[in-house]
């Protein structure tokens, strides 16, 4: 009875591992970028606007200002979103988001779409990303609207 729930405990163990990879293989930069989608689902704009105004979801706000009139107490840690279509790419926006220390090691914004390799995570959120494929593609719908 032992062995087998040793064996479950592992092959959940490995399982989850596996899980973890294919969340940290399942995009790749090019250069500044990431080119490719991360869903087959286009982003959808007006979700992505509520990620990025949301204080428990995307924190953007927290650190970023931008073109929210109706937002009060906006971060100036980082650039101004107003434009943030104009001055990247949607590749450029995506890597920005799911890892932005690929560009700057030393930044303080967080990796979204990345699980594994991070420093003090919060136990709830040990193995996951902040955001999901679909979120992250939201956002950068939204992002790029910016002009």
């Amino acid at each position: 009875m032992r062995r087998s729930k040793l064996g479950a405990v592992l092959g959940l163990a490995l399982w989850a591992g596996m899980a973890q990879a294919q969340v940290a293989v399942a995009w790749q930069a090019v250069g500044d970028a990431v080119p490719q989608a991360l869903t087959s689902t286009p982003g959808d704009p007006e979700r992505g606007r509520a990620i990025v105004v949301d204080r428990q979801t995307g924190l953007c706000l927290l650190c970023h200002t931008g073109p929210f009139p109706e937002e009060r107490f906006q971060g100036n840690l980082a650039p101004d979103l107003a434009g943030a279509g104009t001055r990247w790419s949607e590749g450029q926006l995506r890597l920005r988001i799911v890892d932005a220390q690929r560009l700057n090691p030393q930044t303080i914004m967080p990796a979204y779409h990345r699980s594994i390799g991070l420093q003090r995570v919060a136990p709830a959120l040990t193995g996951r990303p902040l955001l999901n494929a679909q979120q992250v593609e939201d956002v950068v719908a939204f992002l790029v609207t910016l002009k």
